[in-house]
């Protein structure tokens, strides 16, 4: 039982360390990943796009 007792003593301890972001930081990440899984998915639609048209023209 003194296990537990002193690894929730650490848990707790270590949490007061946590920073937590504010919600303008939030936000701001949210925003940047966003935009750059649009991009990327874009990116790979637009790649798609021209390899299966170069293919199709191929093979037809």
């Amino acid at each position: 039982m003194s296990g537990f007792m002193t690894y929730y003593k650490n848990s707790k301890l270590e949490l007061t360390k946590v920073i937590f972001p504010v919600k303008a930081q939030v936000k701001q990440a949210f925003f940047a990943v966003f935009m750059v899984v649009t991009f990327v998915t874009l990116f790979l639609a637009l790649v798609d796009l021209i390899m299966s048209s170069t293919i199709s023209a191929f093979l037809s």
